[in-house]
C-alpha cells in the first residue's frame, strides 16, 4: 500500500489562475464578482448617510461633508459604475442561463458591450444628476 504523500504527488494538479490564459471573459466574471463586493461594501457609506439624516443637522451636515467631498464623490462615481456593470453583466449571464451568447465570437462582442454600456450609463448618470442639481 502506497503512503499517502506518494499518492497526492503523482496525482495531477488542478488548472488554476497559473496555468490559464488570461481572457476577456476570465476578467469580466472576476469583476462581476469584485462589483458585487463593492455594491455591498458601499451600501454600508448610504446606510451611514441615511443614519446621519435621521440623527439630526450636525450628522447630516459631517455625513455630507464626506461624501460631497472629492474622495466622496469617488466612491460614489466607483459605486455607480460597479452598479450598472453589474446590472449589464447580470443581464448577459441571464441570457447564458438561456443558453445564448455562447459563441466565442458573440461572447466577446457581448462583453464589450457591457463594459462600453457601463461606461455610457455611468456618465448619463452622472451628468443628469449634475444638471438637476
Amino acid at each position: 500500500m502506497a503512503s499517502p504523500t506518494s499518492e497526492a504527488r503523482q496525482r495531477p494538479l488542478s488548472p488554476h489562475l497559473g496555468i490559464y490564459r488570461w481572457q476577456w471573459t476570465m476578467v469580466l466574471s472576476i469583476l462581476h464578482r469584485l462589483t458585487g463586493v463593492a455594491l455591498a461594501v458601499g451600501t454600508l457609506l448610504l446606510v451611514y448617510w441615511l443614519w446621519a439624516a435621521a440623527s439630526g443637522p450636525q450628522a447630516y451636515f459631517r455625513a455630507n461633508e464626506l461624501i460631497g467631498g472629492w474622495f466622496g464623490r469617488l466612491l460614489l462615481f466607483g459605486w455607480t459604475a460597479a452598479l450598472f456593470y453589474h446590472l449589464f453583466n447580470g443581464i448577459r449571464h441571464l441570457l447564458w442561463d438561456a443558453g445564448k451568447g455562447f459563441e466565442l465570437r458573440t461572447a466577446w462582442a457581448s462583453g464589450i458591450l457591457v463594459a462600453v454600456a457601463t461606461a455610457a450609463a455611468t456618465i448619463v448618470a452622472w451628468a443628469a444628476g449634475y444638471m438637476v442639481r
